[in-house]
């Protein structure tokens, strides 16, 4: 396991190591996914096909473009997952 933490303090949250880089990126993906969901392109390369690859890579399991639900409720229990296993520091 690599030295990844999450810390908190008085001035917000801090999600240190690679682990922790992971979590926060897959939490911005499972957002961007319900954004677009609703209409809303984030950017303009990020493409529902391109999200649905990206969830694949934390998942483990492929999704087509009309797969958004599934999609969105295997990276909630992966970051669950994950942000229950990263050691939290107070600070």
């Amino acid at each position: 396991m690599s030295d990844s933490y999450i810390q908190t303090g008085v001035g917000g949250t801090m999600f240190a190591g690679p682990d922790a880089t992971e979590l926060v990126r897959a939490m911005m993906l499972r957002s961007a996914i319900k954004a677009a969901k609703m209409g809303m392109m984030l950017t303009r390369g990020m493409t529902m096909t391109k999200s649905m690859a990206m969830a694949q890579r934390y998942t483990g399991k492929k999704y087509k473009r009309g797969q958004a639900d599934i999609a969105i409720t295997d990276l909630t229990v992966w970051i669950n997952t994950m942000n229950c296993s990263l050691p939290r520091r107070e600070g």
